[in-house]
């Protein structure tokens, strides 16, 4: 076996005891729920005993011996999984079950409901990162057998929640703030900044504290120095910096960051004691020279620098720079100017020679060297980072740089500007910075900053001491388009390095150091970068070794008294938060509901309470949450054990009432497996006691005679009780006598089981937690009728099945008073209504209008109707004979005197369709969900199918008192229709194929009606907020019925058949949506559902609803809605537009001729195809549900004549003039360029050898910028038709751009471009789109001194 360094993290009892067998222990912490998705993996001698087994987890995971148990996980070892393991016995692992070279499965769970105690040590330790638990990877479960399953002792399982064990905090990365927190590292390892920026003092009275940023920076750094925790937060710094949430998504530069930070603090530095701070500490000198080779004259300029960028590899080389040194003398290495780049020498008065360079006077304290990995490659036109390897040393000696030239030449010019540009220079690109301090917008500081007054320095002096060492560096992981950034750096304290990796603080050594070299151990090749490491340094900073300015940091006695101040305050912060943490830790938080005593709906909350606290105590906190005080008394309350799901009272807390909450609740979880419920009673009752193991039974009652079913009684029961013990328990709950009693368990939906085997249990009957039976106990017959043959069979199946609608009217329904009036009157005694019909029509008689004509066939209708369906039933089923014997007991149309005449016949056939294909359909015309339909779905209802039992219940029966301390009212029902009210709807589906079913069967009768008739309605009185004088109805339905019959129904509340209104289901959002297909049932309509009727014609079969919109090309909203029609399959185009021209002239007021305008696809706003006067939909042209087509007036003749032909839209651009003419059709005859080169210039006048085109981007009318059309359009493509890459234009309406490509563009000054700017920005996002006239850039880094940034519309 070959020794690796992970051996070395093997204890040495597993090493001496590598021959005997080993046992593989995996635990999962399950008593926090952060921790519990980890496991710690421990390989152990099979003799070690279990009582250090629990000493071995309570040193791996950082918990107090003795505060946990270990419980057995899901193995097959031990029968009895709950049962802790004893953590005293001396017994060895064989022998407690633990199985050799197998996985052996353990959960650390509470002690006595209390959670593990955290090691004294560790009592800083709070959970603080809980995404970042682990600094290495956890060893996998599948990796088990091996020595080296350990997990490093350095990253100890509570490691993770307290402060890194080298002694420093981490950084919590925002999102991508890992350049801001290397930066701050570096900062804070510094000696001279810290102790600087710890002696000034921030004055209140000046400033908010919030926004500034060396306070924020000087709590930061406090935190960081006294914190106990693992990694605090930057969000108080970055907010001080201006920036918002969005800031922390965007990665920048760390040497960009460098110098926009450093800039900000000189500008709220000043005239302060660190006003020159930045300057004394990293700023340096270097002189930029020309010098004439003939006369020697030379001309030159000093510019101050905070950081030297050294280039990689040299432009054009191949070759990268092996080591810093190499880079720095290629800096500072001049080059000659001759040729066509000659010099033009002031006192020869002539172009010479010369020599160009860099040469530096002054090197800073603090020397920050830029590595200059970031390039742009010319050939692929991408930006690339550069992985070459390039050496580093730990100490730099750069008094081999510095200019020791006499600087006493003759004549020379003298240029202090440092913001001179250095345009020519062959260092310009090595210099991009340009160290330049008079652009502090471009800097990143929005507002202007003056010039730092220059000190030039002796370069002579400093030759003496210039030995730099490194102390920091900062690593870049990644690619040119992004990355990691994280720090290494020396500790001044111990001279030991570190890893600042954002949260994660740990120490390396010299050899890690030297892996950011970068680069590969091959040959240093073009394209050695390419195979190279991603991981490599990127910023160097170096501290000059000078005994009597290197500084230490300041002791905590040494603080200035404002800084002990601070660090006293977030002292008491961090222990007011870690206080806080403890409280919440043993805090338990559980589900609570509670059905409102006299509101009676069932409410729900988060019950948060102490462990500590006693089951009294928190009936008090439950009490008040729920806000009970004025409903019922605090000693009419209690807490039972509540499952939600099955509406389950598990059990009663007898004689508890001192009990610890955490006891009782089984610890503090983050979720538990069941919820309390705040029972409560009125004070004349007592509670019942609910005892585990029981069975919770809701038992409704129901009268053969009112037909109703009563509101729930809550029994409980045993599962291993007979039926007839169970009768005799309910008979002494509701008083009934079991003799007769009929008990029917509904198991699941629309399964109703009676229970007549008197000796079976209620188990085998498929009794469950939570169940729902009805009973029945009456002397009727009806109990030896067949059950499925019965009336309580009926009526439960109807029941079951039947749901409450609201149906809103129209506000106009012609008739509909007079037919409320008639149904309402009549409704209980159908010989009434010949009578009440007369009376009725006694007034109106003579007026005989279309509405009581088109009332009295309806009714004679559906008298016949209901007449041919009671005769086909004699020899029906059961289920028939059902419909018989209820179909007469509440619907309106069955109380019709229902006897047939030839009368009736006659009417009958004066209404019924004549053409059979001419049948009644509807289609969805809601354009705006074309493709959100989703199929029906049927009830949800299956597993608590307790439909509405206050729907058909007797409204007028008292409530019954229940021996449970409840009133007469289910828990079950109220949180049913609190399910439905937030229950996931589905959509009509509507067949896009050929309309829609047809109303009607082949026998002429009413689909739907042969079985399923239950249909009652009552006025309803609607929310506020629905709409005056809105006609309401509360519907109950059984939901098996179709849509046409459904419709029938509504038809004496609507006033007009079933064929003249349209049906519009409401859904939470509000939107509605029309309900079109006929032939399916109610089954997706839930209780409570709203329904909105609309009157207007349904289509027939083979019809569409169609939208019809005007293309207005050239106006600034092109697509302008006009009306919705309808198109029949078979038609052709020329008869659509026949049957438009009245609706237009009626409805929009265009009174046009036919040959005046077109009809065109349209697909969301783009036009498209121009239909031709021959097309016939369906054959020539798709049509489908909620279709929208463009209608085109025309300035003249119709030029389209041929689907060969090709309509584009043309617009001139002028750039000129900067502006844009109106479009222009252009009709081609095929899809030739040249053809469409020669129609522009034909209509333009433009040259044909300077016609210049290009295709439009986007959304018709393809809007784009002023601005940006000149450069950014595809001008010109080199094709020869017009159906290839990169136009693609096959279909009519594709815009094109044109222009002379000999007109020039117009030049603009500034103050011309701003506003015509601002005037873009304006026009373009008012139809959605936005300007940006410069080509797309990354975001700029800024740091804004004076709070936030104004949003700027006019800018990107």
């Amino acid at each position: 076996m070959v020794p690796s360094e992970e051996n070395q993290l093997v204890p040495k009892e597993v090493e001496s005891a590598a021959e005997e067998p080993r046992v593989l222990c995996i635990i999962q912490d399950t008593t926090n729920s952060k921790t519990v998705n980890e496991r710690v993996t421990l390989n152990l001698p099979a003799s070690t005993s279990l009582k250090r087994l629990f000493e071995d987890v309570a040193s791996k995971v950082g918990y107090v011996n003795g505060t946990f148990d270990l419980v057995w996980g899901n193995g097959d070892n031990v029968t009895d999984t709950q049962t802790p393991i004893d953590q005293n016995s001396d017994k060895t692992l064989l022998d407690a079950g633990f199985e050799p070279g197998k996985k052996n499965f353990l959960h650390l769970t509470d002690k006595d409901g209390e959670q593990p105690h955290i090691m004294p040590e560790e009592s800083g330790a709070t959970d603080d990162s809980a995404q970042d638990r682990f600094i290495g990877p956890l060893p996998r479960e599948g990796s088990g057998g091996c020595t080296n399953d350990y997990v490093s002792q350095s990253y100890s399982y509570s490691s993770v929640l307290s402060k890194s064990e080298t002694g420093y905090v981490g950084l919590v990365n925002q999102a991508m703030t890992c350049y801001l927190n290397s930066l701050l590292q570096t900062l804070f390892m510094t000696p001279e900044f810290r102790n600087a920026l710890y002696k000034w003092e921030f004055e209140e009275s000046e400033e908010d504290p919030v926004m500034s940023i060396p306070y924020q920076l000087q709590r930061l750094f406090v935190l960081l120095q006294t914190s106990k925790k693992r990694a605090i937060e930057t969000t108080d710094v970055t907010r001080s910096f201006g920036w918002d949430s969005s800031e922390a998504w965007q990665q920048h530069d760390v040497q960009e960051l460098c110098r926009v930070m450093f800039d900000a603090l000189e500008q709220k530095w000043k005239q302060t004691e660190q006003a020159d701070l930045i300057n004394q500490l990293y700023q340096g000198k270097l002189k930029d020279y020309v010098r004439c080779l003939e006369c020697g004259y030379e001309g030159w300029r000093i510019d101050t620098y905070l950081d030297i960028p050294l280039v990689i590899r040299p432009y054009g080389s191949n070759q990268a720079f092996a080591s810093v040194e190499e880079a720095l003398h290629a800096f500072i290495q001049p080059e000659i100017l001759d040729g066509p780049n000659q010099y033009f020498c002031e006192r020869c008065k002539k172009k010479c020679d010369a020599r160009k360079g860099l040469r530096f006077l002054h090197f800073p304290y603090l020397l920050t060297l830029q590595l200059k990995r970031f390039d742009f490659d010319y050939t692929t036109m991408h930006r690339i980072k550069l992985n070459d390897r390039m050496t580093f040393p730990e100490e730099l000696d750069m008094s081999v740089f510095i200019d020791v030239e006499d600087e006493k030449s003759p004549q020379t010019e003298s240029c202090t500007d440092s913001g001179a540009e250095n345009e020519g220079s062959c260092h310009s690109d090595q210099m991009s910075n340009d160290f330049s301090n008079d652009d502090g917008v471009d800097e990143g500081i929005c507002l202007e900053s003056n010039s730092a007054a220059e000190r030039i320095s002796k370069g002579g002096s400093e030759k003496s001491s210039l030995l730099y060492e490194l102390f920091s560096v900062m690593v870049h992981s990644g690619s040119a388009a992004g990355g990691h950034y994280y720090a290494c750096i020396k500790s001044f304290s111990d001279d030991q390095w570190y890893s600042f990796n954002d949260q994660h603080v740990s120490k390396i050594t010299q050899e890690d150091i030297k892996k950011t070299y970068g680069g590969s151990s091959g040959s240093r090749g073009y394209y050695s970068s390419a195979f190279a490491s991603s991981t490599n340094a990127y910023m160097l900073i170096y501290r000059l070794k000078d005994p009597t300015r290197n500084a230490k940091f300041l002791e905590a006695h040494e603080y200035p008294e404002h800084i002990k101040q601070l660090v006293q305050k977030e002292r008491e912060l961090e222990e007011q938060e870690k206080r806080q943490r403890e409280i919440e830790r043993n805090t338990c938080k559980i589900k609570l509901f509670c059905m409102h005593p006299t509101k009676q709906i069932m409410m729900e909350n988060k019950l948060e309470v102490h462990k500590d606290r006693t089951l009294k105590e928190a009936v008090e906190i439950a009490y008040k949450l729920m806000d009970l005080e004025e409903a019922v008394p605090l000693d009419c309350c209690r807490l039972v054990k509540y499952d939600e799901f099955h509406d389950y009272l598990e059990r009663s807390y007898e004689g508890e009432e001192d009990t610890p909450m955490g006891l009782l609740l089984g610890g503090v979880k983050s979720t538990y497996m069941f919820d309390l419920l705040l029972e409560t009673r009125r004070p004349d009752q007592i509670f019942q006691c609910y005892k585990p193991g029981e069975v919770m039974v809701k038992v409704h009652v129901v009268d053969l005679k009112t037909e109703s079913v009563a509101p729930p009684i809550s029994v409980r029961a045993y599962l291993n009780q007979t039926v007839l013990e169970f009768k005799q328990l309910i008979s002494k709950a509701t008083h009934l006598p079991a003799e007769t009693m009929r008990v029917v368990l509904e198991r699941c939906y629309n399964d109703l089981r009676l229970l007549n085997v008197s000796n079976k249990t209620l188990k085998a009957e498929g009794f469950f937690r939570s169940n729902k039976v009805f009973i029945e106990s009456s002397e009727s017959l009806d109990r030896h009728v067949a059950y499925t043959d019965s009336h309580l069979w009926k009526l439960l199946d109807r029941h079951a099945n039947t749901i409450r609608l609201y149906v809103s009217l129209p506000e106009q329904s012609p008739g509909s008073q007079f037919r409320r009036a008639v149904y309402q009157k009549s409704s209980g005694d159908s010989g009434n209504l010949d009578e009440a019909c007369e009376r009725v029509k006694g007034p109106v008689g003579n007026m005989k209008s279309v509405e009581a004509i088109l009332e009295e066939s309806t009714e004679k209708l559906k008298s016949l109707s209901l007449q041919q369906q009671q005769e086909g039933d004699n020899g029906d089923s059961s289920k028939s004979t059902e419909a018989s014997d209820f179909e007469n007991i509440e619907s309106p149309l069955n109380e019709i005197d229902s006897s047939a005449s030839a009368e009736n016949r006659e009417l009958e056939n004066q209404i019924q369709i004549s053409d059979p294909e001419n049948l009644q359909s509807e289609e969805r015309s809601d354009s705006d969900v074309n493709n959100d339909r989703s199929t029906s779905s049927v009830d949800s209802d299956i597993l608590s199918s307790s439909h509405s039992s206050d729907t058909l219940c007797n409204v007028d029966s008292a409530p019954l008192p229940l021996a449970n301390g409840l009133d007469s009212h289910s828990i079950t029902s109220s949180r049913r229709s609190k399910a439905n009210q937030g229950k996931k709807e589905t959509w009509d589906t509507a067949e896009e194929d050929s309309g829609t079913d047809s109303e009607y069967d082949e026998s002429g009768k009413s689909r739907g009606e042969a079985q399923y008739m239950y249909f009652k309605s009552e006025p309803y009185s609607a929310d506020e907020g629905s709409g005056e004088g809105q006609k309401w109805l509360m519907v109950h339905v059984d939901k098996r019925i179709t849509l046409s019959a459904f419709k029938q129904h509504l038809e004496p509340f609507v006033g007009v058949p079933s064929s003249h209104f349209k049906v519009f289901r409401v859904y939470a959002s509000n939107q509605e949506f029309e309900s079109v297909r006929l032939n399916e049932t109610l089954s997706s309509f839930s209780d409570d559902n709203k329904i909105t009727i609309r009157l207007g014609r349904a289509l027939k079969k083979g019809e569409y609803r169609v939208k019809v919109y005007q293309l207005l090309v050239n106006e600034p909203e092109p697509c302008k809605f006009l009306l919705d029609a309808v198109f029949a399959k078979g038609m052709t185009v020329r008869q659509s537009k026949e049957e438009l021209l009245p609706q237009l002239r009626e409805q929009c007021g265009l009174d046009l001729t036919i040959d005046r305008f077109r009809l065109r696809k349209k697909t969301w706003k783009n036009p498209g195809t121009v239909f031709l006067d021959y097309h016939i939909y369906e054959e020539d042209i798709n049509i489908s549900s909620n279709w929208e087509v463009f209608l085109e007036i025309l300035d003249g003749i119709e030029k389209m004549k041929s689907m060969s032909q090709l309509a584009v839209l043309s617009r001139r651009w002028r750039p000129s003039e900067m502006k844009l003419d109106s479009f222009q059709e252009v009709v081609l005859e095929s899809s030739s360029v040249e053809e469409l080169r020669e129609k522009l210039s034909e209509i333009s006048g433009i040259p044909l050898e300077n016609i210049e085109f290009a295709k439009g981007r986007g959304t018709f009318p393809c809007d784009i910028s002023i601005l940006e059309i000149h450069q950014d359009l595809d001008w010109n493509p080199k094709v020869s038709t017009l159906n290839v890459w990169p136009l693609y234009i096959c279909d009519d309406g594709a815009v094109i751009f044109y222009r002379d490509k000999t007109e020039e563009l117009m030049e603009l000054t500034d103050e011309q471009r701003n506003e015509l700017m601002k005037k873009e920005s304006s026009r373009l996002q008012k139809t959605g789109h936005r300007v940006t006239y410069s080509p797309r850039k990354e975001k700029a880094l800024k740091i804004y001194l004076d709070g936030a940034p104004n949003k700027d519309l006019t800018q990107d």
